[in-house]
């Protein structure tokens, strides 16, 4: 009878303070000797339709442990708290990274301490093979001694203009522009204020008889604005002498690059690849046409244009399939990055 009572005590005390708003607890923490993981079975489940039925604990325990002044103040989580912790930790990993990333370039010197991270990541393996180390020595010993394009600093620009995550296509080219001033790291793009190399005049000509745009941006040879989009704009070989071209072929290049395209292949879907020319098509047998797009045509220089370049239509075919794909369209005749006409 006197426990009775005590458990009446009990309930009259506690209806008289404020219950605990569930919401604010963490699931993943205990409430002291309470789990809130165990409620429904624990004698101080606050459910809307369940009675409070004390276990075989004594009353005097059950108030101790259970009462809201007993909840451990450090297991209320708030969930802004969780998502900038969340943010911390990916900070603190960026940093590692990019630490990493500073000392491999100091050991290679054709690295670049700013390269996209994701992409560090992707070839990271790459770096400590040999190939890339007698590349290195190969490619240092040409910028210490001729002049080489793009400048050391630009050679990783396709790393920076687009993640890996956010690859929906690739156009492949042979090697950088040869001339100065014309290489920056993205293939067949050229800076602002630079004069249209023919290929790229070529390659701006299909897209207006393709699309048929209202409106282009293609005063300018700068297709940084399609890398910003997803689009990938890799040349199979990074490097080049100034009025050689292929002078860096076969030094190691090809196999970086190849790497690349594994790695897409083989940990992303709906890819389209879009190859022109003999060169580039080569680098079809490393995807994967079941889960991805290959569109093949001749290169857009003025030697073989005329021989299925003009007339593929590859930018409205790869919009179609990325449609397809429920993945957003490439707007190619928008160029300049953040350009929204």
């Amino acid at each position: 009878m006197s426990k009775q009572k005590s458990i009446m005590n009990f309930l009259q005390t506690t209806s008289k303070r404020p219950l605990l708003d569930s919401s604010n607890l963490s699931a993943s923490k205990k409430v002291k000797s309470c789990d809130i993981s165990t409620a429904v079975k624990s004698p101080c489940s606050f459910t809307d339709n369940e009675v409070i039925k004390p276990n075989d604990r004594s009353v005097d325990s059950f108030e101790e442990n259970c009462s809201p002044e007993s909840v451990d103040k450090d297991s209320i989580s708030n969930p802004d708290d969780t998502y900038e912790t969340m943010a911390q930790k990916q900070t603190i990993e960026q940093n590692k990274l990019r630490a990493q990333i500073k000392l491999l370039s100091k050991r290679l010197s054709i690295v670049d301490p700013e390269m996209g991270l994701s992409w560090y990541q992707a070839l990271q393996k790459e770096f400590s093979k040999p190939y890339f180390e007698k590349l290195n020595a190969f490619v240092s010993h040409e910028y210490n001694n001729y002049k080489v394009y793009p400048p050391k600093e630009k050679i990783w620009t396709w790393t920076k203009t687009c993640s890996v995550s956010d690859v929906k296509v690739v156009i492949l080219g042979q090697d950088p522009y040869h001339n100065p001033g014309q290489a920056h790291g993205l293939c067949f793009s050229v800076p602002h204020g630079v004069k249209k190399p023919p290929s790229l005049v070529n390659m701006f000509k299909e897209i207006k008889n393709d699309i048929k745009p209202e409106y282009d941006d293609f005063d300018n040879g700068n297709l940084e604005g399609w890398a910003a989009q997803g689009v990938l704009l890799l040349n199979a070989v990074l490097t080049v002498q100034q009025n050689k071209p292929n002078s860096h072929q076969d030094k190691g290049w090809e196999q970086l690059t190849t790497a690349v395209i594994k790695h897409l292949n083989d940990n992303s879907t709906g890819i389209v690849f879009l190859l022109w020319g003999a060169y580039a098509q080569k680098k079809a047998s490393f995807v994967d046409a079941k889960n991805h797009h290959v569109l093949r045509a001749a290169h857009p220089s003025p030697l073989s244009a005329h021989k299925g370049f003009f007339g593929c239509q590859h930018f409205s075919k790869c919009n179609e399939f990325l449609r397809k794909q429920g993945k957003t369209e490439i707007n190619w005749n928008v160029l300049t990055q953040g350009n929204t006409q």
